[in-house]
């Protein structure tokens, strides 16, 4: 006990010195005047001599602390940009702990690699295969969050973006609605431009449709007050796909179904054509059974 309690005597009267003594530090270089991307320094770690008490230096052994580089204050040459010693010494001493003081710096001068670049917001396009299953359809569209994102890049490299795209997302025999994070695809060409955002969520809802037909009259336009025409057969049937309770509150008085006198004039086929000029929204899709009609013209 004796040997004990005077070696750890020793070693704290020992450790309580102080010492001028050699540490490393890890440098992290902030504050990038606007308008540049970091691309890299000649120096990521910094030694120096402090003058500081045992028990500092002992605690070095365990850790290694990190000294901010503030970049605001970096000179630059041509396209070179260097902080001076006599510049980044202040920044370390103001960093340093009130016990400790700065000997000596080994680095003379730090260089930083930084490139010029600008900023664009662009819009987001989910790139998804999606399979549905039988009889559900997409109810809206895919909604994409965030739905754009900004690049910060050089120029020459960014300026003819338009879009940038999710990778590919595959989605098969799809029947409840879905939630997906998707990465964005990052080009190989903009190797130097930095994303706001790796990805982005997909979301869109997904309902179960089904099928109904109406048998809906067909109306004539643009014909002469003299001639009578009869239609062979004189209504269509309009196929209609939607949400079950979409199709409920649908009549075939929603709908109109034209035959228009100027196709005649213009020779256009031996039928009658069809066209679709009135539908109720809220449709996912409808369809004339037949699109052209025989008939019979009749002057007065």
């Amino acid at each position: 006990m004796f040997l004990f309690f005077s070696t750890l005597i020793w070693l704290i009267n020992n450790l309580s010195r102080s010492y001028v003594s050699t540490a490393k530090f890890n440098l992290e270089y902030v504050n990038l005047p606007e308008g540049y991307l970091f691309k890299g320094a000649t120096d990521n770690e910094l030694k120096v001599r402090l003058k500081a008490g045992g028990f500092q230096f002992l605690g070095f052994n365990f850790r290694r602390s990190t000294i901010a580089i503030d970049l605001s204050e970096a000179q630059r040459k041509d396209s070179m940009f260097y902080v001076p010693q006599s510049v980044y010494k202040k920044q370390v001493e103001r960093q340093l702990s009130g016990s400790m003081s700065l000997v000596d710096i080994e680095t003379d001068t730090l260089f930083v690699g930084m490139l010029a670049v600008i900023s664009k917001k662009v819009p987001v396009r989910p790139n998804v295969e999606m399979n549905l299953a039988r009889n559900y359809l997409l109810d809206g569209k895919i909604e994409t969050k965030p739905d754009s994102i900004t690049l910060v890049g050089p120029s020459d490299e960014i300026d003819s973006i338009r879009v940038v795209r999710t990778k590919k997302l595959t989605l098969p025999d799809v029947d409840s609605d879905f939630s997906e994070s998707v990465e964005i695809y990052k080009s190989e060409k903009l190797k130097n431009t930095e994303y706001s955002d790796g990805e982005v969520e997909l979301t869109a809802k997904i309902a179960r449709f089904s099928e109904k037909v109406f048998e809906v009259p067909i109306k004539m336009v643009h014909f002469p007050d003299n001639v009578e025409v009869k239609t062979f057969p004189d209504k269509v049937s309009v196929l209609c796909k939607a949400k079950l309770e979409r199709l409920k509150k649908l009549e075939a008085d929603d709908f109109e179904v034209i035959a228009d006198y100027r196709q005649l004039e213009e020779g256009e086929g031996h039928g009658l054509k069809l066209q679709l000029r009135k539908k109720p929204s809220g449709l996912h899709s409808v369809k004339l059974q037949k699109d052209t009609v025989e008939y019979i013209l009749n002057k007065k």
